[in-house]
């Protein structure tokens, strides 16, 4: 079953369940799904839908550090709730001993911090969903500067 086919299952037993938290966290979801469907004119494969849900938990994340800071408590509990949801889309994280090993291997033939982009090219590609890209990047500095 594809990505976008189990968020669908998931609305519908969210709406039977009547978990309205869930089911307008999954609505929100396939709009967002169905606008880049109607703008790109393309099919969504589980790549574009992981892109989505990606975006969509950066942006729950930023929301919670803004609300926690304007001491609005409840609106970031609200967001926290999405966050939730949204995370159960990702793919299991690696850990950070199989991130550095990526890392490692991305970096074989990289001379300098000038290879930083042909690099992370690479690791975005292998690691997208699974791992915080900014610390991947940080690690693949921190390996680029010291060969």
């Amino acid at each position: 079953m594809s990505l976008k086919e189990q968020i669908t299952e998931d609305m519908k037993t969210a709406m039977r369940a009547k978990d309205t938290q869930k089911l307008g966290t999954i609505r929100m979801l396939t709009a967002a799904m169905k606008q880049k469907e109607v703008d790109e004119r393309v099919e969504l494969t589980d790549a574009h839908v992981l892109a989505i849900v990606e975006k969509m938990i950066k942006q729950r994340k930023d929301s919670i550090s803004q609300f926690e800071a304007g001491g609005r408590q409840d609106l970031a509990d609200t967001e926290k709730a999405e966050l939730a949801v949204l995370s159960t889309y990702m793919p299991a994280s690696l850990s950070d001993e199989e991130i550095a090993a990526e890392v490692a291997t991305a970096t074989v033939g990289a001379t300098g911090p000038q290879d930083m982009g042909k690099v992370m090219g690479i690791l975005k590609q292998k690691l997208a969903g699974r791992a915080d890209m900014t610390a991947v990047s940080a690690l693949v500095k921190a390996a680029l500067s010291k060969g």
